[in-house]
Protein backbone atom coordinates (compact mmCIF):
# COMPACT_ATOMS: atom_id res chain seq x y z
CA UNK A 1 0.00 0.00 0.00
CA UNK A 2 1.64 3.21 -1.15
CA UNK A 3 1.01 4.77 2.26
CA UNK A 4 2.57 2.67 4.60
CA UNK A 5 5.33 2.29 1.93
CA UNK A 6 6.10 5.89 2.24
CA UNK A 7 6.04 5.72 5.72
CA UNK A 8 8.53 3.37 5.63
CA UNK A 9 11.02 5.03 3.42
CA UNK A 10 10.88 7.73 5.32
CA UNK A 11 11.46 6.07 8.39
CA UNK A 12 14.28 4.05 7.54
CA UNK A 13 16.42 7.17 6.82
CA UNK A 14 14.67 9.64 9.35
CA UNK A 15 14.21 7.41 12.55
CA UNK A 16 16.04 8.55 15.91
CA UNK A 17 18.79 6.51 17.05
CA UNK A 18 17.74 5.04 20.12
CA UNK A 19 18.80 2.80 22.46
CA UNK A 20 16.31 0.74 22.82
CA UNK A 21 15.92 0.24 19.20
CA UNK A 22 19.54 -1.58 19.23
CA UNK A 23 18.24 -5.40 20.47
CA UNK A 24 14.68 -5.62 19.51
CA UNK A 25 14.84 -8.71 22.42
CA UNK A 26 11.06 -8.63 24.00
CA UNK A 27 12.30 -8.01 27.64
CA UNK A 28 14.18 -4.63 26.32
CA UNK A 29 11.40 -3.68 24.35
CA UNK A 30 8.52 -4.25 26.69
CA UNK A 31 10.85 -2.11 29.57
CA UNK A 32 11.15 0.70 27.04
CA UNK A 33 7.08 0.48 25.81
CA UNK A 34 6.29 0.77 30.12
CA UNK A 35 8.50 3.74 30.76
CA UNK A 36 7.77 5.62 27.57
CA UNK A 37 4.29 5.44 28.64
CA UNK A 38 2.77 9.13 29.24
CA UNK A 39 7.38 10.22 29.41
CA UNK A 40 9.13 11.98 27.25
CA UNK A 41 11.83 10.26 25.14
CA UNK A 42 14.37 12.32 26.63
CA UNK A 43 13.50 11.52 30.21
CA UNK A 44 13.45 8.00 29.42
CA UNK A 45 17.01 7.31 28.27
CA UNK A 46 19.13 7.02 30.93
CA UNK A 47 16.67 5.71 33.25
CA UNK A 48 16.27 2.74 30.26
CA UNK A 49 19.76 2.81 30.38
CA UNK A 50 20.46 2.15 34.06
CA UNK A 51 17.68 -0.09 34.02
CA UNK A 52 18.68 -2.68 31.75
CA UNK A 53 22.39 -2.02 33.23
CA UNK A 54 21.03 -2.97 37.20
CA UNK A 55 18.16 -5.85 35.53
CA UNK A 56 19.40 -6.99 32.14
CA UNK A 57 16.83 -9.68 32.16
CA UNK A 58 13.08 -10.38 33.24
CA UNK A 59 14.93 -12.91 35.94
CA UNK A 60 16.75 -10.14 37.66
CA UNK A 61 13.69 -8.05 38.13
CA UNK A 62 11.78 -11.36 39.59
CA UNK A 63 14.05 -11.65 42.12
CA UNK A 64 14.93 -8.31 43.14
CA UNK A 65 12.93 -6.70 45.76
CA UNK A 66 10.20 -3.77 44.87
CA UNK A 67 12.20 -1.44 46.76
CA UNK A 68 14.81 -1.90 44.60
CA UNK A 69 13.04 -1.59 41.50
CA UNK A 70 11.87 1.70 43.07
CA UNK A 71 14.72 3.11 43.42
CA UNK A 72 16.00 2.62 39.73
CA UNK A 73 12.88 3.83 38.60
CA UNK A 74 13.01 7.00 41.10
CA UNK A 75 12.24 10.32 39.74
CA UNK A 76 10.57 9.02 36.53
CA UNK A 77 6.86 9.37 37.78
CA UNK A 78 3.59 7.06 37.23
CA UNK A 79 5.12 4.29 39.81
CA UNK A 80 2.20 2.03 39.36
CA UNK A 81 4.05 0.77 36.41
CA UNK A 82 6.76 -0.55 38.00
CA UNK A 83 5.14 -2.25 41.00
CA UNK A 84 3.32 -3.98 37.87
CA UNK A 85 6.14 -4.91 35.78
CA UNK A 86 7.32 -6.35 39.14
CA UNK A 87 3.83 -8.38 39.60
CA UNK A 88 4.02 -9.65 35.45
CA UNK A 89 7.84 -10.68 35.76
CA UNK A 90 6.90 -12.73 38.68
CA UNK A 91 4.04 -14.61 36.36
CA UNK A 92 6.62 -14.53 33.46
CA UNK A 93 9.13 -16.46 35.60
CA UNK A 94 6.83 -18.64 37.34
CA UNK A 95 3.97 -19.67 35.16
CA UNK A 96 5.58 -19.48 32.08
CA UNK A 97 9.44 -20.85 32.93
CA UNK A 98 11.02 -17.14 32.37
CA UNK A 99 9.74 -17.08 28.49
CA UNK A 100 7.42 -13.59 27.90
CA UNK A 101 4.80 -14.78 26.23
CA UNK A 102 4.09 -13.70 22.59
CA UNK A 103 0.46 -14.99 22.16
CA UNK A 104 -2.07 -11.27 22.50
CA UNK A 105 -4.03 -13.26 25.05
CA UNK A 106 -1.06 -14.19 27.58
CA UNK A 107 0.74 -11.43 26.81
CA UNK A 108 -2.15 -9.02 27.66
CA UNK A 109 -3.50 -10.56 30.48
CA UNK A 110 0.33 -9.60 32.28
CA UNK A 111 -0.48 -7.29 35.20
CA UNK A 112 0.09 -3.17 33.24
CA UNK A 113 -0.21 -4.38 30.08
CA UNK A 114 -2.90 -2.62 28.06
CA UNK A 115 -4.11 -2.75 23.95
CA UNK A 116 -0.75 -0.29 23.46
CA UNK A 117 1.62 -2.13 24.74
CA UNK A 118 0.36 -5.52 23.86
CA UNK A 119 0.42 -3.88 20.29
CA UNK A 120 3.87 -2.56 20.37
CA UNK A 121 5.96 -5.57 22.66
CA UNK A 122 4.13 -8.03 19.98
CA UNK A 123 4.49 -6.19 16.93
CA UNK A 124 7.98 -5.01 17.67
CA UNK A 125 9.85 -8.01 19.14
CA UNK A 126 7.78 -10.97 17.91
CA UNK A 127 6.69 -9.17 14.63
CA UNK A 128 2.86 -10.43 14.85
CA UNK A 129 0.71 -8.82 13.04
CA UNK A 130 -1.03 -5.79 15.76
CA UNK A 131 -1.46 -2.39 16.00
CA UNK A 132 -0.31 0.35 18.57
CA UNK A 133 -2.53 3.12 18.83
CA UNK A 134 -1.13 5.52 21.45
CA UNK A 135 -1.64 9.36 21.76
CA UNK A 136 0.86 10.36 19.26
CA UNK A 137 -0.86 7.77 16.73
CA UNK A 138 -4.43 8.81 17.38
CA UNK A 139 -3.65 12.53 16.21
CA UNK A 140 -1.69 11.59 13.12
CA UNK A 141 -4.67 9.22 12.16
CA UNK A 142 -7.68 12.09 13.05
CA UNK A 143 -6.14 14.57 10.77
CA UNK A 144 -5.33 11.96 8.13
CA UNK A 145 -8.84 10.76 8.03
CA UNK A 146 -9.65 14.38 8.79
CA UNK A 147 -11.61 13.99 12.37
CA UNK A 148 -12.19 16.99 14.53
CA UNK A 149 -13.29 14.58 17.63
CA UNK A 150 -11.17 11.81 19.17
CA UNK A 151 -14.29 9.67 19.81
CA UNK A 152 -15.11 6.05 20.75
CA UNK A 153 -16.98 5.97 16.91
CA UNK A 154 -13.52 7.42 15.44
CA UNK A 155 -11.13 5.78 17.63
CA UNK A 156 -12.88 2.48 16.18
CA UNK A 157 -12.34 4.14 12.39
CA UNK A 158 -8.41 4.37 13.34
CA UNK A 159 -8.10 1.07 14.59
CA UNK A 160 -9.87 -0.85 11.34
CA UNK A 161 -7.94 1.72 9.25
CA UNK A 162 -4.32 0.95 10.57
CA UNK A 163 -4.98 -2.63 10.44
CA UNK A 164 -5.53 -2.52 6.78
CA UNK A 165 -1.93 -0.12 5.91
CA UNK A 166 0.10 -2.56 8.66
CA UNK A 167 2.78 -3.79 6.44
CA UNK A 168 2.60 -7.40 7.48
CA UNK A 169 6.15 -7.81 6.94
CA UNK A 170 7.25 -5.06 9.40
CA UNK A 171 4.78 -4.62 11.34
CA UNK A 172 6.98 -2.86 14.02
CA UNK A 173 8.70 -0.91 12.22
CA UNK A 174 4.88 0.28 10.65
CA UNK A 175 4.01 1.50 14.27
CA UNK A 176 7.49 2.67 15.18
CA UNK A 177 7.13 4.85 11.92
CA UNK A 178 3.29 6.04 13.24
CA UNK A 179 4.64 6.90 16.32
CA UNK A 180 7.50 8.75 15.45
CA UNK A 181 5.94 10.66 13.10
CA UNK A 182 3.58 11.51 15.59
CA UNK A 183 6.49 12.46 18.01
CA UNK A 184 8.54 14.46 15.57
CA UNK A 185 6.36 15.72 12.54
CA UNK A 186 3.11 15.92 13.16
CA UNK A 187 3.24 17.83 16.06
CA UNK A 188 0.41 19.00 18.27
CA UNK A 189 1.14 22.77 17.79
CA UNK A 190 3.46 23.37 15.23
CA UNK A 191 2.66 20.71 12.60
CA UNK A 192 5.59 20.13 10.13
CA UNK A 193 3.31 19.44 7.11
CA UNK A 194 5.79 20.24 4.50
CA UNK A 195 8.46 17.65 6.00
CA UNK A 196 5.68 15.28 6.20
CA UNK A 197 5.93 11.93 3.82
CA UNK A 198 2.35 11.04 3.96
CA UNK A 199 0.84 14.81 3.84
CA UNK A 200 -0.52 13.94 0.62
CA UNK A 201 -2.97 11.54 1.94
CA UNK A 202 -3.82 14.15 4.73
CA UNK A 203 -7.18 15.28 4.59
CA UNK A 204 -6.01 18.14 7.23
CA UNK A 205 -2.98 19.33 5.39
CA UNK A 206 -5.33 19.35 2.69
CA UNK A 207 -7.76 21.88 4.44
CA UNK A 208 -5.07 23.94 5.06
CA UNK A 209 -5.96 24.09 9.00
CA UNK A 210 -3.80 21.37 10.25
CA UNK A 211 -4.47 22.81 13.92
CA UNK A 212 -8.32 22.10 13.85
CA UNK A 213 -7.87 18.05 14.12
CA UNK A 214 -8.14 17.04 16.34
CA UNK A 215 -10.04 19.94 18.14
CA UNK A 216 -8.37 20.74 21.44
CA UNK A 217 -10.40 19.74 24.82
CA UNK A 218 -10.89 23.07 27.00
CA UNK A 219 -8.49 22.94 29.43
CA UNK A 220 -9.38 22.15 33.16
CA UNK A 221 -8.45 23.96 35.93
CA UNK A 222 -5.89 22.29 38.02
CA UNK A 223 -6.95 22.68 41.43
CA UNK A 224 -3.90 23.34 43.77
CA UNK A 225 -3.96 21.56 47.57
CA UNK A 226 -1.95 22.90 50.40
CA UNK A 227 0.02 20.88 51.99
CA UNK A 228 2.46 20.91 55.27
CA UNK A 229 5.74 18.72 55.38
CA UNK A 230 7.34 18.17 59.00
CA UNK A 231 11.25 17.41 59.39
CA UNK A 232 11.67 15.91 62.12
CA UNK A 233 15.35 15.36 63.94
CA UNK A 234 16.27 13.08 66.92
CA UNK A 235 20.04 12.26 67.32
CA UNK A 236 21.03 13.43 63.77
CA UNK A 237 18.57 11.65 62.61
CA UNK A 238 15.58 12.33 60.32
CA UNK A 239 11.97 10.81 60.53
CA UNK A 240 10.56 9.34 57.17
CA UNK A 241 7.33 6.89 56.70
CA UNK A 242 6.49 4.77 54.23
CA UNK A 243 3.42 5.63 51.18
CA UNK A 244 0.61 3.19 50.93
CA UNK A 245 -2.03 5.03 48.72
CA UNK A 246 -2.20 3.99 45.10
CA UNK A 247 -0.30 6.85 43.35
CA UNK A 248 2.78 6.76 45.53
CA UNK A 249 2.81 3.58 47.19
CA UNK A 250 6.16 2.16 48.22
CA UNK A 251 7.87 5.39 47.74
CA UNK A 252 8.96 7.09 51.12
CA UNK A 253 8.76 10.97 52.07
CA UNK A 254 9.46 12.55 55.09
CA UNK A 255 6.01 12.92 57.37
CA UNK A 256 3.35 15.80 55.38
CA UNK A 257 -0.57 16.10 55.56
CA UNK A 258 -2.69 18.03 53.43
CA UNK A 259 -4.42 20.54 55.60
CA UNK A 260 -7.95 22.22 54.54
CA UNK A 261 -7.62 25.60 56.58
CA UNK A 262 -3.70 27.09 57.24
CA UNK A 263 -5.35 29.12 59.92
CA UNK A 264 -5.25 26.06 62.21
CA UNK A 265 -2.35 23.93 61.06
CA UNK A 266 -1.13 23.76 64.36
CA UNK A 267 -3.97 21.44 65.67
CA UNK A 268 -4.20 19.77 62.17
CA UNK A 269 -0.68 18.25 62.30
CA UNK A 270 -1.29 17.42 66.00
CA UNK A 271 -4.29 15.30 65.14
CA UNK A 272 -2.34 13.62 62.89
CA UNK A 273 0.49 12.97 64.65
CA UNK A 274 -1.43 11.71 67.43
CA UNK A 275 -3.21 9.04 65.10
CA UNK A 276 -0.16 7.80 62.88
CA UNK A 277 2.49 8.34 65.44
CA UNK A 278 0.97 8.33 69.10
CA UNK A 279 2.69 11.75 69.58
CA UNK A 280 2.48 15.11 70.30
CA UNK A 281 4.90 17.78 68.15
CA UNK A 282 5.76 21.66 68.52
CA UNK A 283 6.15 23.85 65.85
CA UNK A 284 9.33 25.36 65.94
CA UNK A 285 9.61 27.46 62.37
CA UNK A 286 9.23 27.36 58.73
CA UNK A 287 11.91 26.37 56.74
CA UNK A 288 10.54 27.12 53.27
CA UNK A 289 7.88 26.49 50.68
CA UNK A 290 8.27 23.74 48.08
CA UNK A 291 6.02 24.07 44.64
CA UNK A 292 5.13 20.93 42.76
CA UNK A 293 2.62 19.39 39.72
CA UNK A 294 1.52 16.23 39.49
CA UNK A 295 -0.31 15.44 36.25
CA UNK A 296 -4.10 16.18 38.10
CA UNK A 297 -3.22 18.88 40.92
CA UNK A 298 -0.68 21.34 41.79
CA UNK A 299 0.80 21.41 45.30
CA UNK A 300 1.99 23.81 47.64
CA UNK A 301 3.81 22.52 50.48
CA UNK A 302 4.66 24.27 53.63
CA UNK A 303 8.18 22.96 55.38
CA UNK A 304 8.04 22.72 59.63
CA UNK A 305 11.04 22.25 61.34
CA UNK A 306 8.96 20.65 64.28
CA UNK A 307 9.99 18.77 67.58
CA UNK A 308 8.66 15.43 68.76
CA UNK A 309 7.41 15.24 72.29
CA UNK A 310 7.09 11.65 73.97
CA UNK A 311 7.73 7.95 72.17
CA UNK A 312 6.01 6.48 69.23
CA UNK A 313 2.93 4.24 70.54
CA UNK A 314 1.77 3.09 67.35
CA UNK A 315 2.16 1.03 64.18
CA UNK A 316 -0.25 2.90 62.33
CA UNK A 317 2.42 4.19 59.59
CA UNK A 318 5.51 2.38 58.80
CA UNK A 319 8.42 5.05 59.31
CA UNK A 320 12.25 4.96 59.80
CA UNK A 321 15.02 6.81 61.46
CA UNK A 322 17.83 8.14 59.18
CA UNK A 323 20.51 10.05 58.72
CA UNK A 324 21.80 12.04 55.82
CA UNK A 325 24.05 9.66 54.57
CA UNK A 326 20.90 6.78 54.45
CA UNK A 327 19.23 9.37 51.92
CA UNK A 328 20.52 7.58 48.67
CA UNK A 329 19.53 4.48 49.72
CA UNK A 330 15.40 5.22 49.85
CA UNK A 331 13.41 5.53 46.76
CA UNK A 332 11.73 9.08 47.35
CA UNK A 333 9.21 10.82 44.87
CA UNK A 334 10.44 14.02 43.63
CA UNK A 335 8.78 16.56 45.76
CA UNK A 336 11.42 15.24 48.37
CA UNK A 337 13.93 15.52 46.29
CA UNK A 338 13.36 19.16 46.14
CA UNK A 339 12.96 19.54 50.33
CA UNK A 340 16.40 17.66 50.39
CA UNK A 341 17.31 20.39 48.06
CA UNK A 342 16.06 22.96 50.01
CA UNK A 343 17.55 21.42 53.72
CA UNK A 344 20.68 20.81 51.86
CA UNK A 345 22.26 22.69 55.79
CA UNK A 346 19.70 21.67 57.76
CA UNK A 347 19.72 17.93 57.66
Amino acid sequence: MEISSSLLSWFDLEKRDLPFRKNRNPYRVWVSEIMLQQTKVDTVIPYYDNWIKNYPNIISVYESSEPSLLKSWEGLGYYSRCRNFHKAAKIVCEKYNTKIPGSWDMFRSLPGVGDYTAGAVLSIAFKKPFIALDGNVKRVMARILGRKKLSKFNIQRFTSTLNKWLDLNRPGDFNEAMMELGSCICLPSAPKCYECPISKFCAAFKSGRPLNYPMKRKKERVPCHTFVGCLIKEKNKILIQKRKDNMLNGLWEIPNKRVNNINYIDEELKNYFNEHYGFDINVKKQLGTINHSYSHFKMELILLECKKIGGIKTQKQIYNWIKKSDIDNYAFHKVNHKIFGLLENDL
